[in-house]
């Protein structure tokens, strides 16, 4: 039962985790985006469009190792108007990246930020929860031996490794 609830709590500690992730993003990647098309040359309407596409894609695009931008702005007819120069940074390998790294570290900090806090809170509940609760022996069980002393006749030791080596017994050769 407990790895079921552990592998459930993955999933939605995972879940949780991108959600957070993509917060973080949406707050800052429109700006970014639009601001790095627009400083190449793109025009505005056409940034503000690529800009304000959910951060979902950016994110798996990157994680991907896809150029969204040169798809984007291909699709829309932008690349092909702008100069050489801009089409070879936005199509190259460094400026998507680049671009997104800032929103990106911004959704970090927004995900190990919760991350923190709540581990704090579980340190609290923990430190709160009061000490260690040993169970009763129930009448149903044989005592345990009293340490140092060599279990009594006729009942099997369960853990005959942990005895002393001295109250080991050697193995009876009877041929």
């Amino acid at each position: 039962m407990r790895s079921t609830y552990q592998n459930s709590g993955t999933a939605l500690s995972i879940g949780v985790f991108f959600s957070l992730m993509i917060v973080g993003l949406a707050g800052s990647l429109p700006r970014a985006l639009a601001g790095g098309l627009q400083r190449l040359g793109v025009p505005h309407g056409i940034a503000h469009q690529i800009g304000s596409l959910p951060p979902v894609s950016s994110l798996f695009a990157a994680v991907l190792g896809v150029k969204p931008v040169q798809h984007l702005l291909a699709a829309r007819g932008a690349l092909s108007s702008l100069p050489a120069a801009s089409q070879r940074v936005l199509t190259g390998r460094r400026f998507f990246p680049e671009l997104i790294s800032g929103p990106f570290q911004h959704g970090l900090s927004v995900v190990f930020g919760v991350a923190a806090a709540l581990a704090a809170v579980a340190a609290l509940a923990s430190l709160l929860r009061g000490g260690r609760y040993i169970h009763p022996a129930s009448t149903d069980e044989p005592p345990l031996p009293a340490a140092g002393k060599p279990p009594r006749r006729g009942v099997a030791d369960p853990h005959p490794a942990a005895r002393p080596a001295r109250q080991r017994l050697a193995p009876s050769s009877t041929r």
